[in-house]
């Protein structure tokens, strides 16, 4: 049986993951949407909902997959066009709420393309929400014109956050459970360090070394 799932079309930063397994020999293949189908006009035509065909098709290339074997597509949205697809070459497929073993795969590729993209390791290990859109977008406003590249602005929340005003400072932190936004590393008690506040519907603070 093959299961296809995807991960990481929810989170500010980055495309999204497709990822496919074939169950009983845990044959796992994935892809990524590339950012620029959540920019523009490409978003706006919903054109990444036809790049999942062309990832999926490739990998039914790569693991073989054949209109016999049955295939487990989640329910979401992001399959819609897959879905027509599949219909109109006679795969044999159900949409169902996808669970392990292909859920801890893809969402584990996806946390390595995040990292890859600059995401501190440490932000996804300690952060109960790693992908939380608010807490994304602290990491994006330490090095905003950099980071703002690597963002889902076709999204409607992403136009109404991304021009906030910011104050920036330097302070003393005397205790610190922090790490530093920019670089990702601790900062340690009796620091000097730079402190943003950006104004959205409340005053966010975030602190980064200062020389960050």
């Amino acid at each position: 049986m093959i299961q296809i799932d995807d991960a990481g079309s929810g989170s500010l930063i980055g495309g999204t993951c497709i990822g496919m397994i074939r169950v009983e020999t845990g044959e796992f293949e994935y892809g990524f949407i590339p950012i620029k189908y959540y920019m523009g006009d490409m978003f706006n035509k919903k054109e990444y909902l036809n790049y999942v065909i062309h990832i999926v098709e490739d990998m039914f290339n790569k693991l073989n997959v054949t209109k016999e074997e049955i295939i487990d597509v989640c329910r979401g949205y992001m399959f819609d066009n897959l879905r027509k697809w599949m219909k109109k070459n006679q795969y044999t497929y159900n949409s169902v709420k996808i669970g392990e073993p292909l859920q801890s795969k893809i969402e584990k590729a996806f946390e390595d393309y995040t990292i890859s993209l600059g995401l501190p390791r440490a932000f996804i290990t300690y952060t109960k929400y790693p992908f939380h859109f608010h807490r994304l977008l602290r990491w994006v406003y330490a090095d905003f014109d950099n980071r703002s590249l690597l963002c889902k602005t076709g999204w409607k929340s992403w136009n109404k956050y991304n021009h906030m005003d910011k104050e920036v400072s330097i302070v003393q932190l005397k205790k610190s459970n922090y790490i530093c936004y920019k670089c990702g590393k601790k900062i340690k008690d009796n620091t000097k360090v730079k402190k943003i506040t950006y104004k959205g519907s409340k005053d966010t603070t975030i602190y980064l070394h200062e020389n960050c």
